[in-house]
Parts: structure tokens; sequence; C-alpha cells
């Protein structure tokens, strides 16, 4: 698989991956699948452990980001943001082909094709390598939707946000209930806690940052959606 080391935030459908290199990880994100969801392979610099954000589709493709020499990383962990389906169905094959840990949210994981290894709650953190991430549960989208932080020492704070945040708004919701769930935790857990040059990598399309998105908070509370 082609990777491109020019970070942009932007990959075609099934186009080359693209490459971010931090000074403690690498972060790998490819479109795969009929939805175009984004996959996230971050990789500690140091013990070559690595950690999947949502196998979403396409096994081989996915196979092929982790590679197949000697060298390549070690897939230790494969974490689902939520339940619906475009962003699990590849889980069982890369987890099984890798001995992965799954990790998900306990009130999403009924649907899941593998039980995972380690049920998730707000505030908790999952390791890759020798960087922790944070769990931010964002209730709304489903009921145990959850983004994943990881902050730079020193630097740059980095979240994934599965399908609760977007450049230009929310993630779908059912019900007006849910809205009202989802952007107040979207507000308090995410824009009244990280700064504006936070870059957000969202399950579909094109990243962005908190600061591009703060303005549009009331009128995303004011459309409903």
């Amino acid at each position: 698989m082609d990777v491109l080391e020019d970070y942009t935030g932007h990959v075609a459908p099934n186009g080359p991956a693209t490459r971010r290199t931090l000074a403690e990880l690498t972060i790998t994100k490819v479109s795969v699948g009929p939805m175009d969801n984004n996959a996230y392979l971050l990789v500690c610099r140091a013990t070559n452990e690595a950690l999947l954000i949502d196998a979403a589709a396409d096994p081989s493709r996915l196979s092929d980001l982790i590679g197949h020499s000697l060298e390549r990383p070690r897939l230790k962990t494969v974490v689902t943001t939520h339940r619906h389906p475009d962003h699990w169905g590849a889980l069982g094959a890369v987890a099984g082909a890798n001995g992965s840990n799954t990790v998900a949210h306990a009130l999403d994981a009924d649907v899941l094709p593998v039980p995972p290894d380690q049920f998730v709650e707000h505030g908790d953190t999952v390791a890759v390598g020798r960087s922790p991430l944070t769990v931010i549960h964002l209730r709304g989208h489903t009921p145990g939707s959850i983004a994943l932080l990881y902050r730079e020492p020193g630097g740059r704070a980095h979240l994934f946000t599965g399908d609760s945040l977007f450049p230009g708004g929310l993630g779908k919701t059912g019900s007006p209930e849910d809205f009202e769930s989802l952007i107040n935790d979207v507000s308090t857990r995410v824009f009244d806690e990280l700064p504006d040059d936070t870059w957000v990598y969202p399950g579909h399309g094109d990243d962005t940052t908190l600061g591009a998105e703060r303005p549009h908070l009331d009128e995303w509370r004011s459309r409903g959606w």
C-alpha cells in the first residue's frame, strides 16, 4: 500500500494512506469500504507496538497498512468507536489475524462480531506502546460512542472522534434527546476541555481542528443536528 508522508488530513476513497510522524507516535489514516470509513493506525516509535482505531472494512487493505515484513508493527489493540456495522466490518478478521486485544464501550458491545477483551468507560486509558490514549464517552450518536485523545508531551492534542464530531457538525442522532445528549457531551467534554489547535480525526472524511469548529457550536445547537 502506498503511504504519503505529507499528512493533510484528506485521503481519497481507496487511495493512498497518509502518515503523520510525531515525536512518540506515527498516525496513518486510510479510507476503506463502500462508506469511505477512516481507519487510523497508531504506532509507538519506541516499541513498534500498534493500535488500530476502527477495523471498518477490507481486511486485506488493513493488513497491507500494517505491513508484512519482519519489522512490521505488532498490532496489539483494535478499538471500535461505536456499534454501527460500517465501523467494525473487518474487526474479526484483523483481530484474529494479529492476535489483537479488542476494546469497546460496554453499551455498544452486544452487536460486535468479536466480544471485546476490554470494556472502557469515560476517563479510562488505552495504551499504544508507551503512549496513553484517554477515552471520552460521547453519548448520543450511539449509547456507547467513544472518542480517543492523545496529548503530545508539550505539544498538540489529537482527538479521534468516530462519528460523534465532523467538520461542520455532529454525527447523526435518532431523537431530540439523543441530540441534546451529544451536543452537551461534545461541548463539555471536548470543547470546554481542549484548545483550538486540537486536531480532530473523524470516522469519515477530512480532518479538522476544534478552533475551526468552535464558532459554530451555537449554530449546531439551534439547528438541532
